[in-house]
């Protein structure tokens, strides 16, 4: 074939490509939905499934009662999202969708009667059915036939394309836009578009407003097609292969590999809201529950040294910066000195804790007195600064942007020095060129945050005089002057005592009060057993009014110990929110009754998937480690009242429906008051899992979780027990799992640990995690790191050194309780 023939040749495969994509929806009968029909939240069990089942259109549930408009995979444990209506609209219970007889038009009213969104908007009609196809798109279809769509959501897009998707250049509104967060649904910083220059690139909008704007794109995944962008679009094949056809029909590859074609398996390519664009692979059937989402490829391989634009705050937020994590994911940090901007958000951006050097006379004329500099290595905000001094020592450095008050951070690359100033967009951890940040920060004692005690001084002498002047002036003044005070400190005692019962009241109507007949219909009579505890059994309930599922644990020990623990988790547990904990809805607590109603985990526990038949992917058992680490950081440094659990072990971690790691029984633990850092009682925990200073009756610390969650991470790391007492006498060794985990190590031996292949592929992590564990597992409860280092480290933020021996105390091991 000739060089001239081959363009017209790409062109006419191009057509019969697009051809058929046009046709495969004639193709895909599907079930239609007439004029009339709707769907209301919180009615169990009612969506529009496609032909196939593959996919669902209706409401989703999300946290505190709501829902959302959405189309999913319906036939995976986790019914992943892959679209939900107008982004950040949340949806009231009792909302519903209808195609309206009057003039076919899809519209979502809450229960009021009042519009929350119509399809196309409500200038939109003539819809004469609509249908849910196999490919995932929800179609508005006027009738004259099977192809001719008045709207789809594969034209309206949110963060998924799905395959036979396409983006078309000419579309302008025709975008992919991130979320704020894994957990969030509303609109994130990112959007992804085919631009009117034929550029497949990465977007940032203004945040946190939202505002569209002309920023330049951040990365651009192929700059190939520019010369073609008449007609260009993105191409996503049922085969899971992307590319780009350029308006002549010439093809271009993305910057990864082809994947090898699998029916069995579905595809989704996410713009994730941290700005990578993802494709995922799951496969379709049901057999076994540890299947999940796998990352078949991602672009860019750095997006924390890929994002160069003046404009925005880059990856991170202003005033942080990005380190990539071995999983290829940036982490947000802030400098020292600065903390998060909003401590739920780690990808906000970052704020100076003490306030900055100004340009008045008290902070330039002896600035040393008032300010002092702190030191990143390899940090650098490539885009922020206003000058640069040649040939300069890093004394000089310091000395130049200490008496500039103009200058809040230098950075020393090459002898050079480069002042910069806030807001700082585009941070990085970059150890390409070796770099050093100087961080002025100001001083602990030198805040401008201090009391005018002067004034306060002066105030205060001028009410002394004026009260001794008026005492002074008769006995009668006087006695009546102590009266009043007497009254109003009478009074006000009253109120505040008032108060402090509302108060209590308060916080205990957070949490709702079921009674006990309420529960026995509930659970069918306490019919089906989830599990049992130290504490009670569980159960398996509905609650008909709020559409829920939910474990209610009923409570064996309700005298002395048993109900003081009760009234410890209700005070405790109706206060502590955190995505890693099992949420308490309610109690009961009427005569002899002592209940607890907990949101329902679909998943099981931990230990049915670890030491069961299906056990989570190698991914997916790091990202667990991560989310109880996380919950334990919040039990122990983060909410109001510090809580030791006591019992962390695989049967405690409870998985939702997206298999997130949830601790549950954390609100039987021992309440510690904020000033308390550890408490003398008497031994707990499960065997295998206590940590050795409750067997020498010494002081125990939240240290005792740190242990257990090390034995636990041995566990999810290999996927057996920590104690394995029916192993052969030739492998005795390997019994207490925590003593043959160091002697692999020790050894260099740890692909014998595991016979798992995705383990061993990424043996950077697994070294990393197995460290991790035997920090963890140190029998001196001072060399165990804190569980904000543990995740650190997990993160992947804080470098995990060698560790020592774990057995360096003199006495007899325990595995017994």
């Amino acid at each position: 074939m000739s060089d001239y023939s081959l363009p017209h040749f790409l062109h006419l495969v191009f057509l019969f490509l697009s051809f058929l994509l046009v046709l495969r929806p004639i193709f895909s009968v599907a079930q239609n939905v007439t004029l009339g029909l709707s769907l209301t939240s919180g009615v169990a069990n009612t969506s529009w499934v496609s032909p196939s089942g593959d996919f669902a259109f209706g409401f989703r549930p999300i946290e505190d009662n709501r829902f959302l408009l959405a189309i999913w995979f319906d036939k995976i444990p986790d019914k992943t999202i892959v679209w939900n209506a107008d982004g950040d609209l949340i949806i009231p219970r009792g909302s519903k969708v209808e195609l309206t007889t009057s003039d076919g038009t899809l519209i979502l009213t809450d229960p009021q009667g009042q519009i929350l969104w119509a399809a196309g908007g409500e200038q939109l009609s003539g819809a004469a059915y609509a249908a849910t196809l196999d490919n995932g798109n929800f179609v508005l279809a006027s009738g004259r036939n099977s192809s001719d769509y008045l709207w789809e959501s594969f034209m309206n897009p949110t963060d998924t394309i799905l395959p036979t998707q396409f983006m078309n250049v000419n579309r302008i509104n025709f975008k992919l836009s991130s979320r704020v967060n894994d957990t969030s649904y509303s609109k994130g910083k990112f959007r992804l578009q085919m631009n009117q220059n034929g550029y497949f690139a990465l977007y940032q909008v203004a945040f946190p407003s939202l505002t569209e704007n002309d920023y330049e794109g951040f990365y651009n995944i192929t700059w190939s097609t520019g010369r073609n962008r008449n007609g260009s679009r993105f191409v996503f094949e049922e085969s899971g292969d992307m590319y780009i056809v350029g308006g002549n029909g010439s093809i271009v590859n993305l910057t990864w590999s082809s994947i090898f074609q699998d029916s069995r398996l579905y595809y989704r390519t996410t713009l994730d809201f941290d700005g990578i664009l993802t494709q995922y692979s799951h496969p379709k059937t049901s057999s076994g529950s540890n299947q999940s989402w796998t990352i078949e490829r991602s672009v860019p391989e750095n997006i924390c040294r890929s994002v160069f634009s003046r404009f925005g705050s880059g990856v991170c937020g202003y005033n942080s910066y990005c380190n990539l994590t071995s999983n290829r994911r940036p982490v947000c940090l802030c400098p020292p000195g600065y903390e998060l901007l909003d401590p739920m958000n780690k990808y906000g951006g970052c704020r100076p804790i003490l306030s900055l050097q100004g340009c008045q006379e008290e902070d330039i004329k002896n600035p040393e007195d008032l300010f002092e500099f702190k030191t990143l290595e390899n940090v650098e905000w490539p885009l922020s600064d206003y000058d640069k001094l040649d040939s300069y020592s890093e004394q000089d450095c310091r000395s130049s942007c200490m008496n500039d008050c103009n200058c809040e951070v230098a950075v020393l690359l090459k002898g050079s020095c480069w002042k910069k100033r806030l807001p700082l967009p585009n941070g990085r951890l970059d150890t390409s060129v070796r770099r050093l940040a100087l961080i002025k920060v100001r001083k602990d004692n030198g805040s401008l945050e201090q009391d005018p005690q002067p004034r306060k001084k002066n105030d205060r002498s001028t009410v002394v005089l004026v009260v001794s002047l008026l005492l002074g002036s008769s006995v009668f003044f006087n006695f009546i002057f102590v009266a009043t005070i007497i009254l109003v400190f009478f009074f006000m005692n009253k109120k505040l005592m008032r108060k402090g019962k509302q108060k209590s009241s308060v916080s205990r109507s957070s949490l709702r009060s079921f009674t006990y007949q309420e529960l026995e219909e509930a659970t069918d009579g306490f019919r089906e057993e989830l599990g049992r505890g130290a504490f009670g059994i569980v159960y398996k309930g509905f609650i008909e009014e709020i559409g829920s599922t939910i474990a209610v644990k009923k409570l064996d020990k309700v005298f002395q110990e048993g109900e003081k623990e009760f009234k410890s988790e209700v005070s405790a547990i109706g206060q502590t929110h955190h995505r890693n904990l099992v949420r308490l809805l309610g109690f009961c607590d009427e005569g002899q009754h002592r209940l607890l109603v907990y949101e329902f985990m679909s998943n099981n526990s931990l230990a049915y998937h670890l030491f069961g038949n299906s056990r989570p992917d190698w991914n997916r058992r790091v990202q667990i480690a991560l989310g109880i680490s996380r919950g334990l950081l919040y039990l122990h440094e983060e909410c109001s009242h510090q809580i030791i659990h006591c019992d962390i072990k695989p049967q405690n971690i409870l998985l939702d429906d997206s298999f997130t790691a949830r601790i549950a029984d954390f609100g039987l633990a021992k309440l510690l008051m904020t000033n308390q850092t550890r408490t003398l009682t008497g031994i707990r925990g499960t065997r295998g899992y206590v940590a050795p200073e409750w067997f020498r009756n010494a002081p125990v610390s939240a240290k005792v979780d740190v242990y257990s969650f090390g034995v636990m991470l041995l566990e999810i790391i290999c996927c057996r027990k920590g104690v394995e007492l029916d192993i052969g006498e030739e492998e005795d060794n390997k019994i207490i799992l925590a003593d043959w985990a160091y002697e692999c190590f020790k050894q260099g031996k740890l692909q014998d640990l595991v016979d798992d292949e995705d383990v061993m592929n990424d043996s950077v992590t697994f070294e990393r995690l197995v460290k991790i564990a035997i920090w963890c597992i140190q029998e001196e409860p001072s060399l165990r790191p804190s569980m904000k280092k543990v995740t650190q480290m997990l993160e992947g933020v804080v470098e995990v050194s060698v560790p020592p021996c774990p057995y360096q105390l003199n006495y007899t091991k325990h595995i017994d309780d």
